[in-house]
């Protein structure tokens, strides 16, 4: 018997001063069960880091052909196609080549400088890639937030992500990888 996806409802209240954006979102959030807080986690800060009314989560891991999320026009091009982790070349060459704008967010302490030293040569011939690494230290922290409800402030200042509830506050600095 398969196991089915674990529902989080997620209340976020974005205040991002570096774009410009400022907006409330109501979502569900369905998490594999392959997968960890952590990575669920970071793709709310995905989310609120590219937070738009037409941004939403796809069908992510269960998929082969959708990312974690994407913004789509009125007419069904994918703008924005959002991955997570440490894909494969071809992976990340087929959706620069499907979407106006690619971003990748890696996570894995150690194995992201291993896994960009293999890829690097590849990668940086797309001018529409942006890649972009989360520190581990943030990441399990952010972890630690992860409710089956959550009402989140999200903050989102000079690079730097704050992010909290009653409780506990967590600040992210995501380190651009490429462009540098």
């Amino acid at each position: 018997m398969a196991l089915k996806a674990t529902i989080f409802k997620a209340t976020l209240n974005i205040a991002d001063m570096d774009r410009h954006y400022y907006g409330d979102h109501h979502l569900t959030i369905a998490r594999h069960p392959s997968e960890t807080d952590e990575r669920m986690m970071i793709r709310l800060l995905a989310f609120i880091l590219n937070a738009s009314e037409s941004l939403e989560f796809t069908k992510g891991i269960s998929t082969d052909d959708e990312p974690d999320l994407w913004q789509k026009s009125l007419s069904d091009e994918i703008e924005l196609w959002i991955e997570l982790g440490l894909p494969d070349e071809s992976r990340l060459r087929k959706a620069c080549n499907r979407a106006d704008q690619v971003i990748l967010y890696t996570y894995g302490g150690r194995a992201v400088p291993l896994w960009w030293e293999k890829h690097q040569g590849k990668l940086t011939r797309f001018d529409n890639l942006t890649i972009i690494d989360l520190p581990t230290d943030d990441t399990e922290s952010l972890a630690a937030l992860a409710e089956r409800g959550m009402n989140l402030q999200c903050t989102v200042q000079d690079g730097t992500v704050n992010i909290g509830n009653d409780d506990t506050l967590v600040s992210v600095t995501p380190v651009p990888l490429y462009p540098e």
